[in-house]
């Protein structure tokens, strides 16, 4: 299975300093078992925020699209807004998942605006920009991101016992 990152940052794709968030995408995606097929930086614009994830779903097929940044409360933090413009089905219980596994590391875990759908086969996840967040956050969900995939491929694993 492959996936895609996004890193979302004005600034990064203009240069400024180094895109750690995305080193941790892949990190994650690698630990997950998946090929990366792409990585990208790119600005806090939600009509390319949207053609990006729409390339890698639709274009590329891949399975899994990681995005970091975009997330808070800024007013050029539109990367929710792109997702659910491209998204057919929400999955609120992983945004949910990792709001939670902020909240003993942060005060402000709340203020996550980060969510999580399903565009045809491939599942769309926002990440907060910060590397430290996408590490939390990440191991949250880890555990049910492969059996999220292998459903989304037609595939009907058996589910874990309780």
């Amino acid at each position: 299975m492959r996936a895609a990152l996004l890193t979302v940052s004005s600034s990064k794709a203009r240069g400024e300093g180094t895109d750690e968030s995305g080193e941790r995408l892949a990190a994650l995606a690698e630990g997950l078992g998946l090929a990366v097929e792409g990585r990208e930086l790119i600005p806090d614009e939600q009509a390319t925020i949207e053609a990006r994830l729409r390339h890698w779903c639709d274009e590329a097929g891949v399975e899994l699209i990681l995005t970091s940044g975009g997330t808070g409360f800024s007013p050029d933090d539109v990367t929710p807004e792109a997702t659910r413009a491209v998204i057919e089905r929400e999955a609120p219980g992983i945004a949910e998942a990792m709001r939670a596994a902020s909240r003993p590391h942060t005060p402000n875990w709340m203020l996550s605006r980060a969510l999580a759908g399903i565009r045809r086969s491939t599942l769309i996840v926002n990440f907060p920009g910060n590397p430290r967040s996408i590490e939390q956050t990440g191991e949250a969900i880890a555990v049910a991101l492969p059996h999220a995939l292998e459903l989304l491929a037609g595939r009907r694993p058996p589910h874990e016992a309780a």
